[in-house]
């Protein structure tokens, strides 16, 4: 492993589940010579052992025909960085592998979609490893070890948790981190507040998100047609009400961004709740839409539009978990 704010190339990576996001991640800096370790289980496992890992991305296509692949992290050891790209949901039940891929500076960055998974993961692992992250990329899993990348170079926010204060080693991680993660070809941003950026964050996928989702259309049907445009406008009041509740200090136009985003997204493409629910998959659904009707009823916000669309989807839920 590389000491603690050094520069040493490479860095040891874990990236622990490889759909879509840990496979965009994790292609790049494997790409850039970074030691890579993907920890993945199945058919993903299966494929990436004997195929390696293609991206087809917008940034460039890539196949790396051999890759380190296992499904027992306690194969790898220690290493600096550890993205978690399995679902929201799955973040629980596999915090306590990780344990055997900390070193005294590891640092843990959640890239889940949701409010809530660096808190899972520090609960499993304590609070000194795990930083807040976020990341921004639209891609898919097309099929095992096979990714597609159709919009947005990735971007990657990551920091200390909100009320957290790491380690000095960790700390001193961050930049190095954030240094390979550019170096790689995505885009690295340390906010210092990193729990308005995860709502944010939250405030542009969970929206239309749910919307896409209960309709099964993509972002420009969703966007065009009056009625749908409509709810999806009352969805962002409502996710920023539940967010203002729990403490979180809106800019002042962050509904009229959310909107300049929705209508540059890719009209043909569709949410990734959407894409998951379609092809009766388990998604994110806990993370997203039942989240702020869990949030918005523990502080008492009335969210009409969200209760209505949870009831919706929940049948289609149930039965792809």
């Amino acid at each position: 492993m590389s000491g603690p704010g050094t520069a040493t190339r490479p860095l040891r990576v874990a990236v622990f589940g490889v759909g879509a996001v840990g496979g965009v991640f994790g292609a790049r800096l494997a790409q850039a010579g970074h030691d890579v370790w993907f920890i993945a289980r199945g058919a993903t496992r299966d494929a990436l052992a004997r195929n390696g890992l293609r991206l087809d991305s917008i940034d460039g296509d890539l196949h790396l025909t051999t890759v380190q692949v296992t499904d027992d992290p306690s194969q790898v050891g220690p290493v600096d960085v550890v993205l978690v790209g399995v679902k929201a949901t799955q973040v629980s039940g596999i915090a306590t592998a990780m344990r055997t891929l900390l070193g005294d500076a590891t640092v843990v960055i959640p890239l889940q979609n949701g409010v809530e998974a660096s808190s899972r993961l520090a609960e499993a692992l304590g609070p000194d490893h795990v930083l807040e992250g976020l990341c921004r990329v639209i891609a898919e899993q097309a099929g095992p070890g096979h990714i597609r990348h159709a919009a947005v170079t990735p971007i990657l926010e990551f920091g200390a948790r909100a009320g957290a204060t790491p380690p000095a080693a960790v700390s001193a991680m961050i930049g190095v981190v954030a240094d390979a993660m550019r170096a790689a070809g995505i885009q690295a941003l340390t906010p210092a507040d990193m729990a308005t950026a995860l709502w944010e964050k939250f405030l542009f996928i969970e929206p239309m998100g749910v919307v896409g989702a209960a309709t099964r259309k993509p972002y420009g049907t969703v966007r065009s047609v009056p009625e749908t445009r409509a709810l999806t406008d009352q969805a962002i009041d409502e996710v920023i009400a539940v967010g203002r509740a729990v403490g979180v200090a809106w800019p002042a136009d962050a509904k009229e961004q959310i909107w300049k985003r929705y209508d540059s997204l890719p009209p043909n493409e569709f949410t990734s709740m959407a894409r998951d629910l379609i092809a009766e998959r388990p998604s994110e659904f806990d993370a997203q839409t039942a989240a702020v009707v869990r949030l918005a009823r523990q502080r008492g916000v009335a969210t009409p539009v969200h209760d209505v669309l949870h009831a919706v989807l929940l049948p289609s839920v149930v039965a792809t978990n």
